[in-house]
């Protein structure tokens, strides 16, 4: 327990470092924790081990995040760019410890209930919005920008980092720290976050995510929370900037 902590810490730190200091201080501080998790994954005993090695994702995932060339990419697709190396080492990670489709919640359970939790993804997307207030990723409405641009948001904010966070490391987390490890998740998802420099942007992740992990640890499904998530994404970076502005 006191190595998750430490490591929660650290999550926060770096995002500290990055928002505060500099992005290159931020990617270097996130590499140091992703060599110390590979180090702690390597000496735990099971299921630490499998803990720190899930938690290997949320350095990944800044790392990239903030290191990845916009080259010649609009803004939509880079997100897509990057979510390609988080969607490779979650293979190799489900891989390693032989986690079964089930196991990441990969099935559809109470479907009318998941939906239902879907379609909060529209409140949330609207009380984000008007905490954040950011551009469109879209250049105008027409349908060939607002599809394509919803698509990636769905899969690449939805569906992913629900697979890393409530699939992966939730299940993890609630093998080694026991049936409270939905809320540690959360804590970590909402480190995430700290860059906004908004503690009620802070505070609204943290919700969610302590929603969603809740939600997964009830229904064993991530289709509710991935519709919800990819809906919100789509509501704050499509729909609304361009109703609203």
């Amino acid at each position: 327990m006191i190595g998750a902590l430490l490591f929660l810490t650290a999550f926060a730190a770096a995002e500290f470092v990055t928002a505060l200091v500099d992005e290159v201080g931020g990617i270097a501080f996130h590499i140091v924790v992703l060599f110390l998790l590979i180090l702690f994954s390597s000496r735990a005993r099971p299921p630490y081990r499998a803990f720190y090695l899930c938690l290997t994702l949320v350095p990944l995932m800044r790392i990239v995040s903030l290191s990845m060339p916009s080259l010649e990419l609009s803004e939509i697709y880079w997100f897509l760019t990057v979510s390609l190396p988080l969607f490779v080492a979650i293979l190799l990670i489900v891989r390693i410890l032989r986690l079964r489709p089930s196991d990441l919640g990969l099935a559809v359970r109470k479907w009318p209930a998941q939906v239902l939790i879907g379609l909060t993804g529209i409140g949330l997307g609207w009380i984000e919005y008007e905490i954040l207030r950011p551009a469109a990723l879209v250049a105008s409405p027409a349908v060939q920008n607002v599809v394509p641009a919803s698509i990636v948001l769905l899969i690449s904010a939805g569906f992913l980092e629900e697979l890393a966070f409530r699939g992966v490391i939730q299940r993890c987390a609630e093998e080694s720290l026991g049936e409270w490890g939905w809320l540690y998740v959360a804590a970590v998802f909402s480190t995430l976050y700290i860059g906004y420099l908004s503690a009620e942007e802070w505070v609204l992740v943290l919700v969610v995510g302590l929603f969603f992990g809740w939600v997964v640890k009830k229904t064993g499904s991530l289709f509710g929370v991935t519709l919800a998530h990819g809906i919100a994404n789509i509501c704050l970076y499509v729909a609304l900037p361009l109703v609203v502005s």
